[in-house]
């Protein structure tokens, strides 16, 4: 959206529907700037929208409204969204894998942005039901990288992930040192859920082939909730995210091993 600083309240609220319908969701930081008005205005600009029943207010933003929990987004709608957040979550991520490891990681953009950091690390395996990050980790092989990637078959997903039974039975001979899982949303009640069931059955194989599990998760994840629950937080070893909500961060520093708060170019152990 261009500068629009000028614009009558209904005009700048038409602007901000059109942002949310086109990309699933806006965050409040960028309208102040695409809009060039304060915060505040901004959030009363939400509350308006969503007293009207046409969007959805969550942590930090707004999604469309009656979203239904077995929708899914594809992954070229998910890719343009919080980009800054992804790639700052994936260096931090990346810091956690030791040359030689073994890993897993799960399909979803945030995955697909640490597949991108992972090419530097040497003499790793990787196993990935994400079409996506093979692509990243091929593209890597042909210009001298040398990660091995095991990629299970399945019947592919909008996120490209490759689901069902063959990827189940392929990924439960397996073991991994790390798992690094993706999620549509995330809570301290509902903890890991994904509109997709087949996609929720193969992220518990992966749960069950490996020694420590982190989770990537920006900040717009909580508080979305997708038709089922593949983990609780109980499981999570490490969280990587750019941010808690305050009002959740006492119950999840006290089910999740460790918080890694990342930002600019590296991860804060924060607990």
């Amino acid at each position: 959206m261009a500068d629009t600083g000028s614009l009558l309240a209904h005009q700048r609220r038409a602007l901000i529907l059109e942002e949310v319908r086109r990309r699933g969701g806006v965050r409040v930081n960028e309208l102040t700037r695409s809009l060039n008005v304060s915060d505040m205005t901004v959030r009363r600009d939400l509350d308006m929208l969503a007293r009207e029943g046409l969007l959805q207010k969550v942590h930090g933003g707004a999604v469309l409204a009656g979203e239904p929990s077995s929708h899914e987004p594809g992954f070229e709608a998910k890719s343009v969204w919080e980009t800054v957040a992804k790639d700052a979550i994936a260096r931090a991520a990346a810091g956690l894998v030791a040359p030689g490891s073994a890993i897993a990681l799960s399909a979803g953009t945030t995955t697909h942005a640490l597949a991108k950091e992972l090419t530097e690390i040497p003499d790793l395996t990787v196993v990935t039901n994400s079409i996506r990050a093979a692509e990243v980790f091929e593209a890597a092989r042909l210009t001298g990288g040398g990660t091995t990637v095991v990629l299970t078959g399945g019947i592919r997903t909008l996120s490209d992930a490759l689901v069902g039974p063959i990827a189940d039975q392929a990924i439960r001979s397996l073991h991994v040192d790390l798992l690094f899982l993706g999620c549509h949303g995330l809570g301290t009640t509902t903890g890991l859920t994904t509109p997709n069931l087949a996609e929720a059955e193969t992220n518990r194989t992966f749960l069950r082939s490996a020694r420590r599990t982190v989770v990537l998760a920006d900040r717009t994840k909580w508080s979305v909730v997708g038709l089922t629950t593949f983990a609780t937080l109980d499981q999570i070893d490490v969280l990587v995210t750019d941010a808690l909500p305050q009002e959740e961060t006492a119950a999840v520093t006290e089910r999740v091993g460790e918080v890694v708060l990342a930002t600019g170019n590296a991860g804060e152990r924060q607990w």
